[in-house]
């Protein structure tokens, strides 16, 4: 009895040894150190390239390795154990909440870094270059014969904004193709893009994309005087002039201060806000406003 009764007690010690280096194993990297997975919306590429890029010359230890997807696919990588943050257009919901919840017993934590917008593209020799939201809805639902090609063959942020925010249940009509991705959105017709792609004028990447097309005009609902329209910008997303905004989310699978927590800090504070507004979003964490100076004589 004494034998099985120590043989038990060895057996528990050995399996608690067991689960203690698996868990080593897992939480191997610090805020400095380490590699994650994360998966991002691919309309947010350019700016989110930029992020990891400073991030790792702060901390050549740390590694983030990003994967660039439709939206939908960053919500199915969330479920598995080997993401550990995405960035997307929207938080969790109710449902999702719940879930991660029950499966991680502690809530995923997601909030607004940036703002975006959704840019509409024409070729820069098109006489046509202003839209309603209106005219932007009977475009979608193909009540005008012009071809409306979005930033990915799937479920991207840019898709699913429009489909909530503009069309509001109508679906999409036959005029609406799908490109490879942002990068390939054919210049010859109106495009929808993420204005991470085509807003930074001081990219040579993009300068040659501003060369062949340009960004269109939409009207101003939120503004006071009738007849206002207004291109993507920070300055229109930030004064809510540019309907078409929309923010740009992290959503986070991490219950301790490790390189997932300390990536999002970083992106959420001055270095990483600055890194948003170079790019001509709109920071959401800090208030960046030009003051006043007086030079001493």
């Amino acid at each position: 009895m004494k034998h099985c009764i120590g043989s038990i007690v060895f057996l528990l010690i050995f399996l608690a040894s067991c689960n203690n280096n698996r868990n080593q194993a897992v939480q191997t990297d610090t805020p400095k150190s380490g590699t994650i997975y994360i998966s991002v919306d691919e309309s947010f590429k350019p700016v989110i390239e930029q992020q990891i890029r400073i991030y790792h010359s702060s901390f050549p230890d740390a590694n983030i390795i990003a994967s660039y997807k439709p939206e939908v696919e960053c919500f199915k990588d969330l479920q598995k154990d080997s993401t550990r943050m995405i960035i997307v257009a929207r938080g969790l919901n109710k449902n999702e909440e719940d879930y991660f919840t029950a499966q991680l017993s502690y809530k995923p934590e997601d909030d607004i870094l940036a703002y975006d917008a959704v840019a509409i593209i024409t070729n820069i020799t098109s006489n046509d270059s202003l839209f309603t939201i209106k005219r932007i809805k009977d475009i979608l639902v193909g009540k005008e014969d012009i071809t409306a090609i979005m930033d990915g063959k799937n479920a991207t942020s840019t898709v699913r904004y429009l489909q909530d925010s503009v069309l509001r249940g109508s679906t999409f009509g036959k005029n609406v193709v799908a490109s490879n991705g942002s990068e390939a959105v054919n210049k010859n017709a109106i495009g929808f893009v993420g204005l991470s792609w085509v807003g930074n004028n001081q990219e040579p990447k993009q300068q040659e994309q501003l060369k062949k097309i340009k960004l269109a005009l939409v009207e101003c609902v939120k503004c006071t005087e009738p007849g206002y329209y207004a291109k993507p910008s920070q300055s229109t997303i930030t004064f809510s002039q540019y309907p078409l905004a929309r923010p740009v989310f992290f959503v986070l699978k991490e219950n301790a201060v490790n390189l997932g927590t300390a990536f999002k800090n970083f992106m959420s504070l001055e270095r990483g806000q600055l890194i948003f507004r170079r790019s001509l979003l709109a920071p959401a964490k800090m208030d960046f406003k030009r003051r006043g100076g007086r030079i001493k004589e």
